[in-house]
């Protein structure tokens, strides 16, 4: 089966060099070219091909625009960036944008018409150097949260004072705030935690986590 393909790139000869290569390449067929992303969008609402590859740096409509565009529009069409930025933030935008492949510029023949060929079957595929940022992204520990997000930076703070033993007297000395102050605090995060004493506060501080400061 022939894959029908849309190119669009900014730079002429990189444009005219890249539909060069896509048509020699065997079971792929040019059906339109673009030099901006907002004739990319044009070309291929017009023209309906299995895949759209695209720069990301265009005029008019640049390619994460145009590749959310293309994802609203003609989501049965399967975007392939091709690009000479290979930084997190441009592979996280062109995948939160609905990117399903994303490719550097210098890639070689045979990696070009397999990434065409894996997205137009529905797949999601990177350059080796792209994937490895993506591998280490997805494997990276998701973000502590912040516990108990109900309360204030300076009650979280004094949260953890109170689990770590220290009276509301420590507790001001410490933070260099008047007694009333601490007190008043306090007060919030018993209502804001739903206990009635501290006791039961620093068991639910420990338990979070809370409670690892030194006393003084």
């Amino acid at each position: 089966m022939t894959i029908r393909v849309v190119l669009a790139d900014d730079h002429p000869v990189v444009r005219a060099g890249l539909e060069a290569l896509l048509t020699s390449l065997s079971g792929i067929e040019v059906v339109g070219v673009a030099s901006n992303g907002r004739e990319a969008v044009r070309e291929v609402v017009t023209t309906r091909p299995d895949v759209a590859v695209l720069d990301l740096q265009m005029p008019d409509l640049d390619g994460f625009a145009a590749t959310r565009e293309l994802t609203r529009t003609v989501p049965e069409v399967a975007v392939l960036v091709l690009t000479m930025f290979e930084d997190d933030d441009s592979v996280f935008a062109a995948m939160r944008a609905g990117a399903r492949g994303y490719l550097v510029k210098g890639a070689e023949q045979e990696e070009i018409a397999r990434a065409i060929q894996a997205v137009a079957a529905g797949e999601a595929i990177f350059g080796p150097g792209v994937a490895r940022r993506v591998l280490t992204f997805f494997a990276a520990p998701p973000p502590t949260a912040e516990p108990f997000p109900q309360l204030s930076a300076r009650e979280r703070q004094i949260l953890d004072l109170i689990a770590a033993g220290l009276s509301n007297t420590a507790i001001a000395t410490r933070l260099e705030l008047a007694p009333k102050t601490v007190a008043n605090n306090v007060s919030a995060i018993f209502t804001k935690l739903g206990t009635a004493d501290r006791a039961t506060a620093i068991i639910q501080a420990r338990n979070a986590g809370l409670g690892t400061t030194e006393s003084p």
